[in-house]
């Protein structure tokens, strides 16, 4: 009769997790998923110029949904979107065993704040991957009205406000950490070994750019909480839009651009080196 230590079943569970994210088969998947992950920024910056120069855009939005319906439109789009959608699946399953598993190094404090954020990371990457593959069957994508009904739901609910009011301080929260997680070379943390200078500037313009386009997207939510108007919320082409109407907008939307597009080139030099710290 066979007895197992407590503990014993969660131990191997973390060695399993371990052998499949440390695996060879599993760090070349990680690594066609960072760079997707590039090109659909890349995408980003490209619209998104388009848009600050007035120059067509073929009605996509300058937006990670408006990357992949651009690139379902291209040569060989549906194979290119499947790799995508598939790679950003494994990017959402390694965030996942991060935040169950990893960073066990850390201080107790601090081990939580980066497992939450593996979490976060697994839950956009799997909704990337699922919105490449719902972009992939019908070729089209979903559009600002989308954050619009969903917030004129929630605002019509008891306390409604106080809930978009909650996720737009968050979403704000997320962008400010974003920029401060560039600004200080934070990054670097995701990266294993050296860190080449050209990564270095690319990564801090990158994650500056999405920090405050976030932070952007954070204010028109809670806009559209304070107004009561739920056609003032919007995603990341309503933020760059507003970028463009203000003052000097082409040239600040030509900015954030260029920042997408760097983060783009920087994931390029992230899949060459991603960090995993399951079983570190």
């Amino acid at each position: 009769m066979s007895t197992s230590r407590p503990g014993s079943a969660a131990d191997q569970a973390e060695q399993a997790g371990g052998r499949l994210v440390n695996s060879r088969p599993f760090t070349m998947l990680i690594t066609v998923g960072l760079v997707a992950f590039g090109i659909v920024h890349l995408l980003v910056g490209w619209i998104a110029l388009q848009l600050a120069w007035g120059l067509p855009t073929g009605g996509r939005e300058a937006s990670q949904q408006g990357a992949l319906a651009t690139m379902v439109g291209s040569p060989f789009g549906a194979v290119l979107l499947a790799v995508t959608a598939a790679g950003l699946a494994v990017l959402a399953v390694w965030q996942a065993a991060e935040a169950i598993w990893g960073h066990r190094r850390r201080r107790a404090a601090k081990r939580l704040r980066k497992r939450l954020g593996s979490a976060a990371r697994a839950v956009i990457y799997a909704a990337l991957a699922l919105t490449a593959l719902r972009t992939l069957t019908s070729g089209s994508q979903s559009g600002g009205s989308e954050e619009e009904s969903m917030t004129g739901r929630v605002l019509a609910a008891p306390f409604g406000r106080i809930l978009v009011l909650v996720a737009a301080a968050a979403v704000v929260a997320v962008g400010v950490r974003l920029i401060v997680k560039g600004v200080g070379r934070k990054f670097t943390e995701d990266l294993a070994g050296g860190v080449d200078r050209r990564a270095l500037l690319l990564g801090q313009i990158g994650y500056v750019a999405k920090g405050v386009a976030l932070a952007v997207v954070g204010g028109l939510l809670g806009w559209a909480a304070v107004d009561y108007d739920p056609e003032r919320a919007g995603g990341l082409d309503d933020a760059l839009s507003t970028v463009h109407d203000a003052p000097l907008g082409s040239v600040l939307l030509t900015l954030m651009a260029l920042g997408f597009a760097s983060f783009g080139v920087f994931c390029f030099f992230w899949a060459r080196h991603p960090r995993t710290t399951v079983q570190e």
